[in-house]
């Protein structure tokens, strides 16, 4: 019975253009992917500033698991409170302008653990509809009243907050949101919460390291708890929510997802706290990355391309979910990967081919995309 509803289901995925199945990949170097015999220029990765393909912090991570060990063997609460744990999350804090910091294994599990831990039941979360699927899930699992708002729009933001209880809100947003690639106004975000005075959470996951101030981002101003991960950028794995000391201390005593799990061990504290040091050099990457993002986008939009996005994630208007995978595997073909991103990830109807720029591509690999892609989509 089980068995025969999945494959229904799996059926019904394939005959709508949704199914998924990732290409194998041996191993990457660099801008590259590497599958079978065949060498892929790779727009589809998160590495905005190459640290994931940087043989010096490859040897540092070494050098850190050689001198900790793998594994803290224990949750934070338990044996894992470890002093080098606690020295990195201080550093990050004091780099990103927050009082204290504190580091999850993964960003859907901060972003899962922190909104079901700080709001509940008879609190009201209003959301920019464009969110992660990891903060949709921790607003329904936090048991709290919630109403989305219209992409990117402050003045939809407004109308709900004129509807709430200014003490009991908060809201959720993304400083640079991951599919559509358009940045929050800033500005306009802190004069509404300056008038409302709503608890403000802002998933930084794509911004931090590759915008604002040596990396710091772009919502200090706005956010009161504000979310990174270590897995795009930084180059390594794991997340770090940056908030007060006494929504750590709460989080350390109310937060499930981090009480019941094995904390990160001590060699990713070390390599945190590496990654920090080169991050805060890597100017001539974010100059870099931003010059190439702009060369596709404008690009891409002078071949007649509805590409939209206003930093390093570039989105490809295609619609049809079918068309969109088909698109990405005659690119596959040409040996350029790029993914449709497809329902339930973007609304249905609504598939884009998302586009990740690293300041490892450069002005030819812009020229040869484009070449290529308006092949494959015949424009």
């Amino acid at each position: 019975m089980f068995t025969n509803r999945y494959r229904e289901r799996l059926l019904s995925q394939k005959q709508a253009g949704l199914y998924r199945t990732p290409l194998e990949i041996e191993r990457k170097k660099g801008k590259f992917l590497f599958c079978g015999n065949r060498k892929v220029l790779n727009f589809s990765s998160n590495d905005y500033l190459g640290l994931g393909a940087s043989a010096r912090l490859q040897l540092l991570v070494a050098d850190n698991f050689r001198s900790h060990g793998t594994s803290s063997s224990s949750s934070r609460l338990v044996a894992g409170n470890y002093r080098l744990i606690n020295e990195a999350e201080r550093a990050y804090a004091a780099f990103f302008g927050y009082e204290d910091a504190l580091f999850f294994p993964s960003g859907y599990q901060a972003n899962l653990g922190l909104i079901s831990t700080l709001l509940e039941k008879g609190d009201t979360i209003i959301f920019d509809k464009h969110i992660h699927a990891s903060s949709v899930k921790g607003m329904v699992s936090s048991g709290a009243d919630f109403a989305g708002y219209n992409h990117n729009s402050l003045s939809h933001l407004r109308k709900r907050l004129e509807k709430s209880n200014p003490g009991r809100t908060a809201v959720l947003t993304e400083s640079l949101f991951s599919m559509d690639g358009d940045l929050l106004d800033i500005d306009g975000f802190c004069r509404l919460k300056e008038e409302f005075g709503f608890l403000s959470i802002i998933d930084e996951a794509h911004a931090f390291g590759a915008l604002g101030n040596k990396g710091r981002g772009l919502g200090r101003t706005a956010a009161d708890i504000a979310l990174g991960t270590l897995g795009k950028a930084f180059g390594l794995f794991g997340a770090f929510v940056l908030l007060s000391s006494t929504l750590k201390e709460y989080l350390f005593n109310f937060c499930s997802p981090l009480i019941y799990t094995t904390t990160l061990p001590e060699a990713h504290a070390a390599s945190a706290l590496h990654i920090l040091e080169i991050i805060e050099q890597c100017d001539d990457e974010r100059k870099n990355l931003l010059q190439v993002s702009s060369l596709m986008r404008q690009g891409l939009q002078e071949a007649g391309v509805a590409a939209s996005g206003d930093a390093h994630i570039i989105a490809l208007t295609i619609g049809d979910e079918k068309r969109a995978g088909d698109i990405s595997a005659k690119l596959l073909a040409e040996d350029i990967f790029v993914l449709p991103a497809r329902y339930p990830t973007v609304p249905l109807g609504k598939a884009i081919l998302r586009i990740s720029m690293t300041a490892l591509h450069t002005k030819n690999d812009v020229t040869h995309f484009i070449e290529k892609f308006k092949k494959a989509a015949i424009i």
